[in-house]
């Protein structure tokens, strides 16, 4: 039989006044929130490329607009893309939310005998799109 001391009841009160978190209670808190970050990071970068090909979709249709804009005003389409941007149909050429570049953006010429260089414009990317298209094929 153990006969309780002073001693030993103030060690014990002074354990209970003791707050805090042990080392194995943060590791395994640390633990989970490892594995959510890590299952929630393909999502978000999932809707960062979907964020980026929303904007390139509204990119292109601004300068596709723009270029019948110019063409109805002028009667030919622009040789440039500076041509809009001078012409002020535009601020200033939109980057390629995919490339990160203003100046990637591949141009398509008008067929047939019409005047100007530029009738189409596409992004300058070579990367496949969330749909399996490749974005300079939109």
């Amino acid at each position: 039989m153990h006969l309780w001391t002073n001693t030993d009841i103030n060690h014990k009160s002074k354990m209970k006044d003791r707050r805090g978190y042990t080392l194995i209670e943060m590791m395994i808190v640390i633990s989970i929130i490892s594995i959510l970050a890590t299952m929630a990071l393909p999502s978000f970068q999932k809707q960062l490329v979907r964020a980026k090909e929303t904007n390139l979709r509204r990119s292109l249709f601004i300068m596709r607009d723009t270029i019948d804009q110019y063409f109805a005003d002028h009667g030919r389409y622009p040789d440039s893309l500076q041509d809009l941007e001078s012409g002020k149909y535009v601020r200033q050429i939109p980057m390629d939310p995919i490339t990160g570049s203003p100046d990637t953006w591949i141009t398509i010429p008008p067929e047939g005998f019409a005047e100007g260089n530029i009738y189409d414009v596409h992004s300058g990317s070579n990367k496949v799109s969330l749909d399996g298209t490749p974005y300079n094929e939109w």
